[in-house]
């Protein structure tokens, strides 16, 4: 009998996980939607390379202060960092996602293999940027929010603290001329 109980009390845990996990995943779905729609709502204010930094600078500091319980904060309608038609995602200094507003699936995912159309592994780039430089811009191709083909972005990444582990932040643009682009990956 107290086999059966056993068995019973466990099955229902792992029911109640199962059950958990697929309500979580499907918040973040949600959520994650919500970020891209919202994200393409802004889009008719110009990311400038100025207001990039400016909010790199201040989801650092968010970072540094709450540290993952910031992560919230970075997705869903209104969110400060959800701006200009472009967004702040966060990753681990082994290019492993920490957090991407609009594509969950990436997180807990690896991106060192990533290359772009050019064939160029940009998240190795741009760890080198953070670990050599502290921070820096970098050119590459990604699909904008609501797109599926890719563009030329031009990002800005910083190493920042994340519950004191090291982390990188980062945030891009589309809608920078390609001579701007190259002044600035040039610094």
């Amino acid at each position: 009998m107290k086999c059966f109980v056993l068995v019973l009390v466990t099955a229902a845990v792992l029911f109640f996980s199962a059950f958990c996990e697929a309500q979580q995943s499907d918040e973040d779905i949600v959520l994650a939607k919500e970020s891209e729609v919202y994200c393409i709502s802004t889009a008719s204010v110009r990311a400038t390379p100025e207001l990039i930094v400016k909010k790199i600078n201040a989801a650092a500091q968010l970072l540094e202060k709450e540290g993952k319980q910031a992560f919230r904060k970075f997705k869903g309608k209104n969110s400060p960092f959800l701006f200009a038609g472009t967004y702040i995602w966060i990753n681990n200094m082994n290019s492993i996602m920490l957090m991407h507003p609009i594509k969950p699936g990436l997180i807990g995912t690896s991106l060192i293999a990533l290359k772009d159309k050019d064939g160029r592994r940009f998240f190795v780039e741009m760890i080198d940027i953070v670990k050599t430089k502290g921070q820096g811009w970098i050119k590459y191709t990604w699909p904008k929010p609501g797109e599926t083909g890719r563009s030329h972005k031009l990002a800005f990444v910083k190493k920042a603290m994340c519950d004191g582990e090291p982390v990188m932040i980062g945030a891009g643009t589309y809608d920078i001329p390609e001579k701007e682009m190259n002044k600035l990956v040039l610094k």
